[in-house]
């Protein structure tokens, strides 16, 4: 019931007082002075003369002369009470500690940065490190690190993930909601949300730069180099864990703290008033990137990207869960379509980088070519985002047909892959895309036994490297592993021919005898051509072949025993049998230059990638 006429007018009075001693227009003290932060009995008497005036401004027993006052001594409280308002954010506003800033849920689980092999190789040899630099320069080659999360926080709210923290005292908290309360049932809402979005995103800015997080335009993104990329990426990934999941999310708390139940989605308004600019740079970056130029270096990047936001797309639905924030849902989903589409388009252009890298000079010794390395290397990094690449592949290589008859494309029956993930069908076509490459390159070697070591090194490389990861190896499988070792076999056994048949033809018995039986004797002038032929090949074998490079050390030890198996015994078994015809005539040492003892050493020097020693090795006779 409303108060009789003349106690309304000296409420209205007495209320007026209130209100015009804290006028800070007209009074020094009032400018000088913040009603919050004295005496908590002023507080109250400012607060019910502000709800007098309230009352009095639709109270029918005020005449027209007073309603003048009225409204002047209402828009003199409003203006004083935002300043208190805009004064309690600004005073309790401060840096978030940097622990607050650190998400306790993201873990590295891999902070490694390779080229092209010799980090990932524990037994990697100077010469292949040399080989793996001198890639680095003419590709930008693989860069990985990947953050994972595993979270385990709980909040007044029912997620796993989310972290709030209280931004602002609860005090504070409280004299926030009896202002902004009090502005917007006087018709004063748009200035509060002003107000309160100014402070509280400059709040937020502040933290986005405690976090590294830049001002960046899509263009500007686009337009730095890969190498400052991944460092951005890296830190956008960590510091979009914590933006959305403790930052955004107790901005949230704190809005509905001041302003629930004041009016209708007042405290999403001032929500987005706050964060709908900084979310924005924020996913800006994500959205850079997943427009950006594709190239192979970028995909584990993209992939951690993608995993990281698909992470968060749970948190960003409930901190954006309203109608006017639906455009940062949207955002955030398209951003994440796009790094998945992104992440497929590169691995489609991989496989045809892979199948048409152009590099036409042979690697010096036939060793292991820095393709062979950049390729495995970058595959066995696919195998370990396979949970991911599984979901986002889902189609098998648009290339590799047995009916194609384009002679620049290697053949490969799909069929005999039934049964495996499309992920694990284009590892192995990129497998098979590489080989056909590296016979290309092999052609250039003008030595056949070269060009066969070079296919052997090669492929034994990218067997060891299947066998090296147990992801790959299980997405690739034992049946295509076998393939694969019998190709590298396949490629020693030849190189054993191409080398060694002429040589052993050497030690053969046919054209040694005269009058057409063994019992007739032995042609002295043809077995002395016969050693004299043997010792050239030989030499010519062991000069050469020295300088030729097998890496792996078994698979080095493996041939020279191989070929100590053919070469020893046959040579011991014709010196045995025909030596003593040679010493019996003169010079011997002109034809006997090898004891089987020093072939054996010699064999030994074979494949160590540079020559023998120019010591001479005394020869037994």
């Amino acid at each position: 019931m409303e108060p009789p006429p003349e106690n309304a007018g000296l409420a209205f009075q007495t209320a007026e007082k209130i209100i015009l001693r804290w006028d800070s227009t007209a009074s020094e003290e009032a400018r000088e002075k913040m009603i919050f932060e004295g005496d908590r009995g002023e507080v109250d008497r400012y607060l019910h003369a502000v709800d007098e005036i309230q009352r009095s401004m639709s109270s029918t027993s005020i005449s027209d002369n007073e309603q003048d006052k009225v409204n002047s001594a209402i828009q003199i409280a409003m203006a004083r009470l935002e300043d208190e308002f805009r004064n309690i954010l600004i005073s309790h506003t401060n840096p978030i500690e940097t622990d607050s800033l650190t998400d306790p849920s993201s873990s590295v689980h891999s902070a490694c940065s390779i080229t092209a092999g010799a980090e990932l190789d524990d037994d990697a040899t100077a010469e292949e490190e040399e080989e793996d630099a001198s890639i680095s320069k003419g590709n930008e080659l693989l860069r990985y690190n990947s953050d994972s999360s595993s979270s385990a926080y709980t909040s007044y709210r029912s997620t796993s993930s989310i972290r709030e923290i209280d931004l602002i005292p609860s005090d504070a908290v409280y004299d926030l909601r009896s202002i902004a309360d009090r502005m917007i049932s006087s018709g004063y809402l748009r200035e509060c949300i002003q107000v309160y979005g100014s402070v509280r995103k400059s709040a937020v800015d502040a933290s986005f730069r405690r976090l590294g997080i830049e001002k960046l335009s899509i263009g500007d993104i686009q337009r730095l180099e890969w190498e400052q990329l991944e460092t951005k990426i890296r830190r956008w990934i960590r510091a979009a864990k914590v933006c959305i999941r403790t930052l955004f999310a107790s901005e949230k708390k704190l809005c509905e703290q001041i302003f629930d139940g004041l009016g209708t989605s007042i405290d999403d308004a001032c929500f987005m008033e706050t964060v709908k600019g900084p979310a924005i740079q924020l996913f800006n970056f994500a959205e850079a990137i997943s427009i950006s130029r594709r190239s192979p270096e970028k995909l584990f990047k993209i992939l951690d990207l993608h995993d990281s936001l698909m992470d968060l797309i749970p948190d960003i639905d409930i901190v954006f869960d309203s109608k006017s924030s639906e455009s940062i849902r949207i955002q955030a989903a398209e951003i994440l379509s796009r790094l998945a589409e992104a992440a497929r388009g590169i691995l489609s252009e991989f496989e045809n980088a892979v199948l048409r890298e152009p590099s036409r000079v042979p690697v010096p010794g036939g060793t292991i070519h820095p393709l062979t390395r950049y390729v495995m290397n970058y595959i066995s990094l696919i195998s370990d985002y396979k949970q991911t690449l599984n979901e986002l592949v889902v189609s098998k290589p648009s290339t590799g047909s047995r009916y194609s008859g384009d002679p620049s494309t290697p053949d490969m029956d799909f069929t005999e892959l039934e049964g495996k993930s499309p992920l694990a069908i284009h590892l192995i076509w990129i497998i098979v895309i590489l080989q056909f490459n590296l016979e290309g390159k092999s052609k250039h070697y003008r030595d056949a036994s070269l060009s066969h070591l070079f296919m052997m090194n090669n492929v034994h490389y990218i067997v060891q490297k299947v066998k090296g990861s147990p992801e790959l190896r299980e997405m690739i499988g034992d049946d295509y592993l076998k393939k694969l070792t019998g190709k590298f076999r396949q490629a020693a056994t030849s190189y054993q021919r191409a080398t060694w048949v002429r040589v052993l033809y050497c030690l053969r018995d046919e054209g040694l005898h005269v009058s057409g039986g063994f019992s007739s004797g032995v042609s002295k002038s043809a077995l002395r051509e016969r050693f004299k032929s043997f010792n050239a090949m030989f030499e010519e074998v062991h000069r050469t072949q020295a300088t030729w490079l097998i890496p792996d050390s078994q698979l080095r030890e493996e041939l020279r025993i191989s070929i100590s198996e053919k070469l020893i015994p046959a040579y011991r078994s014709f010196l045995g049998r025909f030596r003593s015809h040679i010493e019996s005539g003169r010079h011997p040492e002109n034809y006997i230059k090898y004891s089987v003892e020093d072939l054996e050493n010699d064999v030994l020097d074979f494949f160590e990638g540079y020559p023998p020693s120019q010591h001479l090795r005394r020869r037994s006779q």
